[in-house]
């Protein structure tokens, strides 16, 4: 019962990584990465529609995105979806494909990029903290099954786990920090 506790604790808290991971890779860092766009919303037919099931998405070189859609009606929709979009990026269609170029940043927007990062590193934290919390509320219902020195050890077990991820949160925050001042 208390291992099955601790094991719930730190799929939560894996989850909780995964999702800063997937907010890092959303934040635009001057190279091209098709994930910038993967996500956007094509109104296709009058469905919502990411991006990613209507078109082939391509990284020729550092600086530029190319799109290729399966189907050549949607070109106008893909266009206007992504200049919608709030990535800040201006599509160019050029015969069958779509070209992204991906400006460099300002050192003004890459101080406000690394300000956003943190941000989400601060909400990752918090979640963990979270799952910390609700594992040792989980961990007090049962404490009339078990010793307290066992409760205790669960208790430092989780605390452990906390400390690891949060580590872990830093770690990404270093290495995102690096790559957006990077010039």
């Amino acid at each position: 019962m208390t291992q099955a506790i601790i094991t719930d604790v730190e799929s939560n808290m894996k989850n909780s990584i995964n999702h800063l991971i997937e907010e890092f890779t959303k934040i635009r860092t001057g190279r091209a990465n098709p994930s910038l766009v993967t996500n956007i919303q094509v109104d296709y037919y009058g469905t919502k529609t990411p991006l990613q099931q209507l078109a082939s998405i391509s990284v020729p070189d550092p600086k530029l995105l190319l799109i290729q859609p399966f189907d050549k009606g949607s070109f106008e929709e893909i266009e206007k979806a992504i200049q919608n979009s709030d990535i800040g990026l201006n599509p160019a269609t050029d015969g069958d494909v779509i070209r992204i170029p991906i400006p460099s940043l300002s050192e003004e927007r890459r101080k406000e990029l690394t300000k956003v990062a943190s941000k989400f590193t601060e909400d990752s934290k918090i979640s963990l903290r979270s799952h910390r919390r609700t594992g040792i509320d989980e961990l007090n219902k049962v404490k009339d099954d078990i010793s307290a020195d066992d409760i205790k050890r669960f208790e430092t077990q989780i605390q452990e786990l906390t400390d690891k991820y949060v580590k872990k949160v830093d770690e990404l925050l270093s290495v995102k920090q690096n790559e957006l001042l990077e010039v």
